[in-house]
């Protein structure tokens, strides 16, 4: 607390700044909050003193430490699941993640402070570069956590949250940013004419995500009449409840019931989607033709009618057993299940599925949350699954849908493009927080990005049918808690975005002219 008291109003106002930034996401919304990264520049421009840079890190670091740790507070609920083993990690691990996070933003801080441009344009050019290249590789070292991209912070299907289709989330970031830069310039660096031109800058950069994404979403395309319709089953089954045996019997009636239900709306559905971990056993025992499990399933289903249902997996290998995350697509035949197809999770959780630097971290007590075996293994790299009756699918198990380009990296190796996503997740692990919401808003750009129709499933909300302009329709999205299912026509995918034919091009072309305004700056130096 001595520290905290310490702070010099600097520091007070980068924690403002991070916080600002970060209460702009959803499920809280606060737009305002988006001048944080505008604030946020002023402080890192004015270190002055003998470590410039130095300074300039400590506040970087401490806006992106608040930004993290408002923005990824529900990490600790995952602790909470097994309290008695796991629950003293929780301050230790959301403080670690919200600082460890918080040193991309130092180090962004730091590199645009070794250079400091003179000119205002020039500033915020790179600025949103040095930024947004920190936010690039924070998404990528050591697998990736892209929670929360600065550009994600226009709510998934608003007007602006469009130009994902265009530039994507990366890309969409370096505007954001670069956007509330210009707006702050006439108060962080002097009320004049260029400050004033670059206000009226970002003016137009907002003004122009506004109407280019009014202009798309007023040409939506309507559902085909043959359109296949799909129900989501969101069952309300509590993380804590998988690890009791004696509740077994229970979450497959839950499943059971819903799956069976006369339809809510329209006509039966072709396709019924439980979300991932949906029943706490192996695939191999509850699939296999002897089980009673696998009897019930195919009894709740109706004749010809397919099931996507997200389980772990086990492989017997010549020294030992691993453990998949997959995703079965299976179809009653009969009254029997015919195996259609199955895809393994190609990216893991670090520490969730898999313990990083295990010979270290085990010992010391760190555990993986997930207790299966001794983690789950990754499968190949994502491709679209074919199967017979089934509408060419992208899956995205959970952590797979923070991540853009994964559905264009799946079309590119499956020779094709597929027709929609599938997203099951197991946000139960997140209970009643914002996380849930959050990741919500993240996969939903998955959809803008692609221009495919989304569908989540999870066990506890919030499960939803996303178009392909990264809305939910009314009647299509079950909250938090809720116990239900969406029976809904799949929206038809739309042409291939610019996204999706040339990846990050257009963002690496920003970063790129966040290098050229560099050029000035660097020829002043000795």
């Amino acid at each position: 607390m001595k520290r905290l008291r310490g702070l010099s109003k600097p520091a007070w106002l980068a924690l403002s700044a991070g916080a600002g930034a970060a209460l702009a996401h959803p499920p809280f919304g606060f737009l305002p909050g988006l001048l944080g990264y505008g604030l946020l520049l002023a402080l890192v421009d004015r270190t002055e003193g003998e470590r410039p840079v130095r300074s300039a890190f400590w506040r970087g670091f401490l806006g992106g430490s608040a930004y993290f740790l408002i923005g990824c507070w529900w990490v600790a609920e995952a602790f909470f699941v097994d309290a008695a083993e796991q629950g003293w990690m929780a301050p230790f691990a959301v403080v670690a993640l919200g600082c460890g996070l918080g040193l991309f933003w130092g180090a962004a801080a730091a590199l645009y402070r070794a250079v400091r441009p003179t000119d205002c344009l020039l500033k915020v050019l790179v600025f949103a570069g040095a930024l947004c290249l920190l936010e690039w590789l924070r998404g990528h070292v050591l697998t990736g956590f892209p929670w929360n991209l600065p550009g994600e912070t226009w709510k998934a299907g608003s007007a602006p949250s469009q130009a994902a289709a265009l530039v994507g989330a990366y890309g969409l970031s370096w505007l954001t940013v670069a956007a509330m830069a210009a707006l702050a310039a006439p108060f962080a660096f002097g009320r004049r004419a260029s400050t004033w031109s670059l206000f009226a800058g970002g003016v137009g950069v907002v003004a122009a995500l506004y109407a280019f994404g009014a202009a798309r979403l007023a040409h939506t395309l309507p559902v085909r009449a043959d359109a296949p319709w799909v129900r989501v089953v969101q069952a309300n089954v509590r993380q804590e409840a998988k690890y009791d045996v004696d509740k077994f019997q229970s979450i497959v009636d839950r499943y059971l019931r819903l799956t069976s239900m006369a339809p809510t709306r329209g006509r039966a559905p072709d396709i019924v989607i439980w979300p991932e971990g949906a029943l706490p056993a192996a695939a191999n025992d509850l699939f296999r033709p002897s089980a009673w499990t696998s009897a019930a399933i195919a009894h709740a289903l109706a004749p010809g009618q397919t099931l996507l249902v997200g389980a772990y997996r086990q492989d017997e290998h010549a020294t030992r057993i691993v453990y998949y995350n997959s995703l079965f697509a299976l179809r009653r035949d009969g009254n029997e299940l015919t195996p259609l197809g199955m895809y393994d999770k190609y990216r893991l959780v670090p520490f969730g599925e898999y313990l990083p630097l295990e010979g270290v971290l085990a010992p010391l007590g760190v555990k993986k949350m997930v207790h299966i075996g001794d983690g789950f293994t990754a499968g190949p790299a994502p491709r679209p699954m074919a199967a017979p009756g089934l509408p060419r699918v992208q899956p995205l198990i959970c952590y797979e849908s923070l991540f853009p380009g994964f559905t264009r990296e799946g079309a590119k190796l499956g020779n094709g493009r597929a027709d929609w996503i599938v997203n099951v997740s197991n946000d139960a692990w997140f209970g009643q927080t914002s996380g849930p919401w959050q990741s919500l808003n993240l996969s939903s750009y998955r959809a803008i990005e692609e221009g495919l129709p989304m569908v989540r499933a999870t066990p506890t909300g919030v499960s939803a049918v996303v178009d392909g302009y990264g809305r939910a329709r009314p009647g299509e999205l079950l909250p938090l808690g809720a116990f239900g299912v969406i029976d809904a026509p799949l929206p038809p995918p739309l042409p291939p975005t610019p996204f999706a034919r040339f990846g990050e091009t257009a963002f690496w072309i920003m970063l790129g002219l966040s290098a050229v305004a560099l050029v000035p700056a660097l020829r002043r130096r000795p």
